[in-house]
């Protein structure tokens, strides 16, 4: 490991992890790209990798019963893309998970990380406490989509991913907030307006 500092640093700080310990993590993740519309996984297949987004945007989707498809989150730079019962479970997953715009990622397989997390306790940590909060943003989404007026679920999006508008078409936002695409134009209009 050099000391010209790494993408992966920003999640495997140094503060947190020795040089050591560094040493074992970082050669284990793989740097890859996905052109725009590439699949990183697809609807049917168990998920063998996750991703931390270097550059780029991602967005994961299911189809629902009318065939139409459902945003179901979107991802940017420092990002962890994961299909969690698909990859610790091995079951297969029911989402789709498709590059917006070109990406560079890090990508980690089921084996190296199992190795990692079973050998390197804050590896270990740091993987529980990520998906006990990927755990608790899915939870107040889905409060959020009960509770929240749309307009307000909106503002909140751009508020954590300021960069959504340049990436993300209209339609697949309107989807993940569960309105229609009028609805949302609407509400751009009337905050365009404040």
């Amino acid at each position: 490991m050099t000391d010209t500092p790494h993408f992966l640093h920003r999640i495997f700080s140094p503060d947190r992890f020795s040089r050591e310990q560094l040493q074992q993590i970082l050669p284990q993740y793989t740097r890859v790209t996905f052109s725009k519309h590439d699949y990183l996984l697809k609807e049917g297949r168990t998920a063998q990798h996750y991703w931390f987004v270097e550059h780029g945007f991602v967005r994961s989707y299911a189809v629902d019963t009318g065939g139409n498809d459902i945003s179901t989150n979107f991802y940017t730079t420092g990002n962890i893309v994961i299909d969690w019962p698909s990859f610790f479970l091995r079951h297969p997953t029911r989402e789709n998970i498709q590059a917006l715009t070109d990406c560079s990622c890090w990508q980690i397989g089921y084996e190296r990380f199992q190795q990692l997390f079973h050998s390197i306790e804050p590896y270990r940590e740091q993987g529980r406490t990520t998906l006990v909060g990927s755990y608790f943003e899915l939870k107040n989404r889905s409060i959020s989509m009960i509770t929240d007026p749309a307009r307000d679920r909106y503002r909140k999006l751009l508020e954590e991913k300021p960069h959504i508008l340049q990436n993300v078409s209209l339609k697949q936002i309107a989807t993940y907030l569960g309105i229609t695409d009028t609805s949302l134009s609407r509400i751009r209009k009337e905050l365009a307006k404040e």
